[in-house]
């Protein structure tokens, strides 16, 4: 009789035979959709190419039932592959969306790659080695602003499918790193009504919305000498006016909060303790002008909170791959950028693992013209591969290893406890 994978679980190199076995027969055949993903970018939830591509790619596999245009959003998507018997329900997060004019400047192409290999290799385990429990992929849209996961959160989905962990990754030219802190984020709109008046002849008779936004945003430009380290305001006018001989009636502009402060200072309210100070200032300016404010909250997502026991299982899997990648996958970071994959990791335990592929021209990072190239290149795929390997021995470990999920819970709630005395 065979041996089963849960009886081998502690040989370190079992699980890792089984998931090379499997990517070297299946998951290069993968290339053609995620190239094509890449050479046509889609803004959020413009995402139909890679939406079609991807579900008929899944669709193609055996044993996968696949929810085209879910919760919604034309889209989204759910493939799941379930074993039959009840366990653990692992998960792993799609990404599709561009950015403007500057197509997969964010590795987001990677980032399917990386999930869609993680979530086949996982169901081929489960499938030979009669593991108990499902996996489910999610496609989820509009991560650069539209906040895709935080639709799905609050349409169920996660809830729906009964996930346990998030498993996910992310692209960049400096870490590999299974510990990473995001940033939390709020983007506002502000607006400002005023009178209008002739700017020559009778401007006592008028009340200048746009000095408002000025004073405002002189304001926030004193505030940052007093802001700690890891906060970060930003903002642009988008409406001043239509005519310098008229005082404007109305003023607007978008701004953006961050805060992310390193570990000695890791303080998780800190980002409601700036946007107080923010919108002081934004008040400032109504109150020195005689304007009426209007603040609209766009968009705002949480800071990311990794666990620490699925970051281990990720950790022993990366460090056993070939080749072997200089630098601690178990350092711990913190960065400026922020995702809607923050707010999973307060509904459910979170993993967003990041990796480095190599830089494009002149070294640049995310958000740039050269690491659109970069995300492109076979090299990239390759790196992508082995981190889905990682991905998919964390989901085992969980599918496989008794009480491995009740250890992942009790880390996260303790996460979760210490996020809210703060």
């Amino acid at each position: 009789m065979a041996v089963s994978i849960t009886e081998r679980m502690e040989e370190d190199d079992y699980v890792l035979v089984c998931l090379d076995d499997f990517q070297d027969d299946s998951i290069e055949s993968g290339p053609k959709y995620l190239n094509d993903i890449h050479d046509n970018p889609e803004l959020g939830y413009e995402e139909h190419k890679a939406h079609a591509l991807l579900t008929k790619f899944l669709k193609s596999k055996k044993g996968w039932e696949v929810t085209t245009s879910a919760y919604g959003m034309e889209t989204a998507w759910v493939a799941v592959y379930d074993s039959g018997r009840s366990g653990p329900v692992v998960s792993l997060n799609v990404e599709m969306d561009a950015l403007p004019k500057m197509g997969h400047a964010c590795g987001h192409n990677l980032i399917a790659t990386a999930s869609l290999a993680g979530g086949l290799a996982t169901a081929e385990l489960i499938q030979q080695h009669q593991l108990k429990g499902k996996v489910v992929v999610f496609g989820t849209p509009a991560e650069e602003g539209g906040g895709g996961k935080i639709r799905l959160l609050e349409a169920g989905a996660y809830r729906d499918h009964e996930v346990d962990i998030s498993l996910i990754s992310h692209p960049g030219v400096l870490h590999d790193s299974a510990l990473v802190h995001t940033t939390g984020y709020t983007r506002f709109k502000v607006e400002y009504f005023g009178r209008e008046a002739h700017a020559a002849t009778s401007p006592w008779l008028g009340i200048n919305a746009l000095d408002a936004l000025v004073i405002a945003y002189n304001g926030l430009s004193v505030l940052r000498q007093q802001t700690m380290p890891g906060d970060i305001i930003q903002g642009y006018i988008t409406d001043g006016g239509s005519a310098p001989q008229i005082i404007p009636a109305y003023a607007a502009g978008t701004f953006v909060v961050r805060a992310n402060s390193p570990s000695r200072l890791h303080n998780p309210s800190r980002l409601r303790e700036l946007r107080r100070k923010v919108e002081a200032c934004f008040r400032a300016g109504a109150e020195a002008t005689g304007t009426e404010l209007k603040i609209t909250v766009e968009e705002a997502y949480d800071e990311h909170v990794p666990n620490r026991v699925l970051a281990a299982s990720y950790a022993k899997y990366w460090n056993a791959l070939d080749p072997p990648h200089p630098g601690s996958i178990d350092r711990e970071i913190h960065i400026s950028a922020s995702t809607d994959q923050g707010d999973v990791s307060h509904a459910i335990p979170s993993l967003n693992a990041s990796f480095s592929i190599k830089p494009g021209p002149g070294g640049q990072g995310p958000h740039s013209p050269g690491f659109e190239k970069a995300s492109g290149t076979k090299d990239a795929f390759q790196r992508c591969l082995r981190t889905g390997k990682a991905l998919a021995g964390t989901a085992v470990d969980i599918l496989a290893t008794q009480g491995l999920l009740d250890k992942v819970v009790d880390q996260w709630k303790k996460d979760m406890e210490d996020s809210r005395q703060h």
